[in-house]
């Protein structure tokens, strides 16, 4: 019979569920136990977590169980908010936000056919910086979310409305000839 690590298991649906956390219930539904020994892993983890060498506490919030970063380390944490790293968007985040912003609304699967690929981890950046947000649900198969920009993208841009965005090249030939352009000078700024 497989030895089950039921700490690790635990601790991997917790880190995955994020700010939702679990609920005993579903807890003992995915493990397929019953609710004493889902308490008793919760129990067991909670005890790891208390030790000084780690960084996560396990909470109880309304029935719900998530994990949370330790009160100790709040100082560190603004220090990684506050940091000017931390606001910078990825190509991938950035690319799908200029498609976000022009196209809106639009669902995860039309960025994906104008990117060419995959866009959900820039998706969820964009959505955890509160760049862009659920704006509503297409009709159809599925109902698939419909994204948008937010208040916060336009202070992040500084523009006061949607509408300022710079409008968008019409020809193809266009933006070939300006890459070709960006590539002459980075190649002569490279050269020389």
């Amino acid at each position: 019979m497989a030895i089950i690590n039921w700490k690790a298991i635990v601790e991997s649906l917790l880190f995955a569920s994020g700010d939702e956390g679990l609920t005993l219930k579903q807890l003992t539904t995915v493990l397929e136990v019953d609710e004493p020994v889902a308490r008793d892993i919760l129990s067991a983890l909670e005890k790891d977590y208390q030790k000084v060498d780690r960084g996560i506490t396990l909470i109880e919030l309304a029935g719900t169980y998530q994990l949370t970063t330790k009160k100790d380390h709040s100082v560190y944490l603004k220090r990684l908010v506050d940091s000017p790293s931390s606001h910078s968007l990825s190509q991938a985040a950035l690319e799908t936000l200029a498609i976000v912003a022009y196209k809106q609304p639009i669902t995860r699967t039309e960025v994906e056919n104008i990117r060419g690929v995959k866009t959900e981890r820039p998706l969820q950046t964009l959505a955890a910086k509160a760049l862009i947000k659920e704006v509503g649900r297409a009709e159809g198969t599925g109902r698939a979310i419909l994204y948008g920009t937010t208040k916060e993208f336009l202070d992040y841009f500084g523009m006061k409305d949607i509408k300022e965005l710079p409008p968008l090249t019409e020809s193809i030939d266009e933006v070939e000839d300006e890459a070709d352009l960006f590539f002459e000078k980075f190649q002569e700024t490279f050269e020389s």
